[in-house]
C-alpha cells in the first residue's frame, strides 16, 4: 500500500482527494493537514510514503513545509515544527498548484520536490500521478521540465554557483546523458539519440542521480542549471 499524506487548506478539495484515493486498492490516505504545520507535524507521525502537498497554504507554506519534511536537498535530518530534529524516512513530495508556471513551482523542486501536478488535472491522473513519484520517477513531463527550468533560471533572480566537482564523477556518456535530459528528453528519446537500449539508460540516469547526490532526474537537471553546466537555452553543457 502507498501511504498518502494529504495537505490542503480546503476541506472540500481533501475531501475530494480522499474520495478519488479511497477507490484505489493500492493507496491509502494516513492523513489531513490543513496548512503546512500540521503537514510536517502528520508526516512526523504518520510515516506517508507521498504527501500531496498544496503549494499556498496558511501559517508555513507548501514549499517552507517540503523543507521541513525532507530537510536541505543534499540531505539532513527532518525538521519538527518546534525545531526539533527526527530521524525518520523521508516521504516523496507531490506539489499542487494552480498555474504550471507559477513561480513558486521551481522553488519547490529545488528544496527537494518529487514534481507537481495541476489541481485542474482529470481526477484519473491522481492516483497515477502518486504512483510515478512513489517508485523515484519525477512527475513533470520533458517539455515541462524544460520551459519550467529555463524560464525562471533565465531570470536574473540568483547568482550561478560554480559547477560543483561532483561533476568531474560523470563519465562522458553520464554527462551527454545529463544534457539530454536538460533538454527535455524522455528516456525513450535519449536511447533513440545514443542508439542505446531504454534500460541502459535508465542506468546511466541512475548513475547521474547517484553521483550528484540528488533524488530524482529533476533535481539532477536543477544542479546542472544553477551550477552552469547547462546554459538556459542552450542545446549542449557548458562546464564554466
Amino acid at each position: 500500500m502507498i501511504r498518502v499524506l494529504l495537505a490542503d487548506d480546503q476541506a472540500l478539495v481533501r475531501g475530494g482527494f480522499r474520495s478519488i484515493l479511497e477507490t484505489q486498492p493500492d493507496i491509502e490516505v494516513v492523513g489531513e493537514a490543513e496548512d503546512g504545520l500540521d503537514a510536517v507535524q502528520l508526516a512526523l507521525t504518520t510515516g506517508p510514503d507521498v504527501v500531496l502537498m498544496d503549494i499556498r497554504m496558511p501559517h508555513l507554506d507548501g514549499i517552507s513545509a517540503t523543507v521541513r519534511i525532507l530537510g536541505s536537498p543534499a540531505g539532513g535530518p527532518v525538521v519538527e515544527h518546534d525545531g526539533r530534529a527526527a530521524d525518520v524516512k523521508r516521504p516523496k513530495v507531490l506539489i499542487l498548484t494552480t498555474f504550471d508556471l507559477d513561480e513558486y513551482v521551481y522553488e519547490a523542486l529545488r528544496v527537494g520536490a518529487s514534481g507537481f501536478l495541476l489541481k485542474s488535472a482529470p481526477p484519473r491522473e491522481l492516483a497515477d500521478a502518486i504512483r510515478t513519484v512513489h517508485v523515484g520517477d519525477a512527475l513533470l513531463a520533458p517539455q515541462i521540465t524544460r520551459r519550467l527550468i529555463e524560464e525562471y533560471l533565465a531570470r536574473p533572480r540568483r547568482t550561478p554557483q560554480p559547477a560543483a566537482p561532483w561533476f568531474d564523477r560523470l563519465t562522458p556518456r553520464e554527462s551527454e546523458v545529463l544534457t539530454m535530459l536538460a533538454r527535455g528528453m524522455s528516456n525513450a528519446e535519449i536511447a533513440s539519440a545514443l542508439f542505446l537500449s531504454e534500460p541502459t539508460v535508465k542506468t546511466h540516469v541512475t548513475r547521474v542521480l547517484s553521483k550528484l547526490g540528488v533524488r530524482d532526474r529533476v533535481q539532477a537537471v536543477v544542479v546542472a542549471y544553477e551550477s552552469g553546466l547547462i546554459r538556459p537555452g542552450a542545446s549542449g553543457a557548458a562546464r564554466t
